[in-house]
C-alpha cells in the first residue's frame, strides 16, 4: 500500500495517509501563486460588511470555514476578524481564532511560495494594512 506521509508543522508529528483515502481525508495540494494572490485580495478588502450577530454565532461560522482547509475560506476568517479588531478589542477566543488563521495562511504561503515565515507574515500583515511588525503579532 502506498502512503501520503505529512508532518505537522506545530507538532513535528507525523501522519500516513493511504493514497486511496487522500480525498476523503480531505487533502489537498497547496495553493498556488495565483490562489495566493487572491488570499491577498481577500485579505485587502475593506468594505466588507461583519456580520454583528452574537459571537457564539460568529464563532461557529469561523470555525466551519477554518475546519474547511480552505484558504480563501481562513483568509475571509482572518479579514472578519482583523475588521472587527480595529473597532473593538477582540475576546480571548476571538484573539485565538485570529492567530490560528493567520498561522495557517502563513504556514501555507511559506511553504508553497519557499518563503521564511516571517516574510510570509509581513506579506499577510501588509494586505491587512497592519502598521505592526510582524515579531509583535
Amino acid at each position: 500500500m502506498s502512503f501520503i506521509i505529512l508532518k505537522i508543522l506545530d507538532t513535528q508529528m507525523t501522519v500516513m495517509v493511504p493514497v486511496a483515502n487522500v480525498k476523503n481525508v480531505g487533502i489537498r495540494e497547496l495553493i498556488k501563486n495565483k490562489g495566493i494572490d487572491q488570499v491577498i485580495d481577500i485579505l485587502k478588502q475593506r468594505s466588507v460588511h461583519v456580520d454583528n450577530q452574537t459571537w457564539n454565532r460568529r464563532y461557529r461560522e469561523y470555525m466551519e470555514k477554518i475546519k474547511s482547509g480552505s484558504a480563501f475560506e481562513i483568509a475571509e476568517v482572518l479579514r472578519d476578524l482583523n475588521i472587527l479588531k480595529r473597532g473593538k478589542e477582540l475576546s480571548f477566543g476571538e484573539r485565538k481564532m485570529y492567530d490560528t488563521a493567520k498561522n495557517l495562511l502563513v504556514n501555507e504561503i511559506s511553504i508553497s511560495k519557499k518563503l521564511e515565515r516571517k516574510d510570509a507574515e509581513k506579506m499577510i500583515l501588509s494586505a491587512m494594512g497592519k502598521i505592526e511588525s510582524a515579531s509583535n503579532s
